[in-house]
């Protein structure tokens, strides 16, 4: 009869997963799924007085930890691998009830975990509007001529958090005007010339940067000036009003 490579001494009660086909010594029952060594020899968990517990696959380590303090027996479940060679932890087997209870704070912590979220959320979605409201107010200040609305836009656009556009570097972060100036040059470059469609067409970023960058510059100049301050209406009324 082939046997089972010993797993490693450790304190507590260990079972193994085994990797070949065994039975119980004892009662012969088998193939098993799960197995105790008793002097070298396998034997089920109900010959072993360990068939009154439920297995608990490893992966939440709350559930575990909960599971195990509440559970007056319980056991360690390995499995060998063979390519490292080594036992490796499977989960747990504990008492029904202990699981039961455990669970139910895990559920508890989840509902805690989830509104905590929701506050986080809700916080970090007012400082999101502050910092977007502050980096349309530098746009409008350094900018004077460019549209109300079409700060506010700009501005929501370079601040979007997790986005790694300008306005969330340190440098936007503390809304220096270098980092305004780039969030509003990379607007206007996108929306006010025909650089996007150069791109499209197979023309170089650096070509076509250079092909736009006077018509970029033209509408900074007047927007720093004073000029074509559209207050959120079309160009066409703009110049009307």
């Amino acid at each position: 009869m082939t046997t089972t490579a010993t797993p490693p001494p450790r304190t507590g009660l260990l079972v193994v997963q085994p990797v070949k086909r065994r039975h119980c010594a004892e009662c012969r029952g088998g193939p098993l799924s799960l197995l105790v060594l008793e002097e070298g020899a396998p034997r089920c968990l109900d010959c072993a007085d360990l068939g009154q517990l439920v297995f608990l696959p490893r992966g939440d380590t709350a559930l575990t930890r909960r599971s195990r303090e509440g559970s007056a027996l319980s056991a360690v479940v390995v499995r060998f691998n063979r390519r490292r060679g080594r036992y490796e932890r499977q989960g747990v087997l504990v008492e029904e009830a202990a699981l039961a209870r455990a669970e139910e704070r895990c559920l508890a912590d989840a509902e805690a975990r989830r509104r905590r979220r929701a506050r986080d959320a809700r916080r970090r979605a007012a400082e999101d509007v502050r910092f977007t409201e502050a980096f349309a107010e530098e746009i409008r200040r350094l900018f004077p001529g460019c549209p109300d609305d079409r700060a506010y836009v700009i501005a929501g656009h370079a601040s979007v958090r997790g986005s790694g556009r300008v306005g969330r570097g340190a440098a936007g972060r503390a809304l220096s005007e270098g980092a305004v100036t780039s969030a509003i040059r990379a607007a206007v470059r996108h929306t006010d010339t025909p650089y996007d469609q150069l791109l499209m067409s197979g023309v170089p970023r650096h070509e076509a940067r250079r092909r736009i960058a006077p018509a970029v510059e033209t509408t900074l100049a007047g927007w720093r000036a004073g000029e074509d301050r559209g207050e959120g209406r079309g160009e066409g009324e703009a110049k009307r009003g």
